[in-house]
């Protein structure tokens, strides 16, 4: 369905033939994101630049959650590597690193491991060098969703998801029954069409809509001034955007 030069989705769930996924990032989007996927079944790897390091680590993770070597004891059939390892093996990929990370993150995975696979592009370039709330390193005139694309230009970036918290991606139905909106965009027709399914059949969202090319995220990303500040008037995270036709 088309509106005003902008396709929009209104779709069922439905069940899904299993995939191989690879989360590019192991904080608590990370996490969120494969815990979701390998309940559903899929095969789910996590990149990290040093595995055994990674495994290793004890200190408590953001906002109360266990330590990633608690987390990672307590989810056996989640798998870790190296972030070209990740990149290589997998259908699909999310960058869920942090935006100021995700270039030296896309680095790492290689462009030949990225070539050809679809990327949904979960991360926003906030920057907290003057503390809270958080700018944008980049903002107007290109964003984050942009730069990866550029630089790594085989690889089909779709900008998505990034206008919620974790719990919201994968549960939005825990909200307003799921009746609220997530946008997707990017160069590719078929690529978006993957993350589609993906939004829909695993994680539940109902009203979706595809805003255009990957250029589109400079709109999705700068929401997120918008939403710290919501968020610190509203006191909590669940909450997300409806779009009114």
């Amino acid at each position: 369905m088309d509106r005003g030069g902008s396709t929009v989705y209104l779709l069922d769930t439905t069940q899904e033939v299993p995939m191989k996924f690879g989360i590019l990032g192991t904080g608590t989007v990370g996490r969120t994101i494969a815990r979701k996927l390998a309940s559903l079944g899929h095969e789910v790897t996590m990149g990290t630049r040093d595995p055994s390091a990674t495994k290793g680590r004890s200190e408590p993770g953001a906002w109360g959650a266990p330590s990633f070597a608690d987390w990672y004891a307590a989810n056996t059939d989640i798998h870790l590597a190296t972030f070209a390892d990740t990149a290589s093996g997998a259908e699909v990929l999310v960058n869920a690193s942090s935006g100021g990370a995700s270039l030296a993150v896309f680095e790492a995975a290689g462009a030949a491991n990225l070539a050809g696979k679809v990327v949904l592009d979960i991360a926003n370039p906030l920057d907290f060098s003057n503390g809270f709330p958080p700018s944008l390193s980049v903002s107007n005139t290109d964003s984050l969703g942009e730069q990866i694309q550029r630089a790594f230009p085989e690889a089909r970036i779709v900008k998505t998801l990034n206008t919620v918290n974790a719990d919201l991606m994968v549960n939005p139905a825990s909200l307003a029954d799921g009746d609220h909106t997530m946008f997707v965009c990017g160069n590719d027709a078929d690529a978006k069409g993957v993350a589609t399914r993906i939004l829909a059949e695993d994680f539940g969202w109902k009203d979706i809509v595809d805003l255009g090319d990957i250029t589109q995220a400079r709109g999705t990303e700068m929401y997120l001034p918008l939403w710290v500040r919501l968020y610190g008037k509203l006191g909590t995270a669940a909450f997300n955007l409806k779009l009114v036709r």
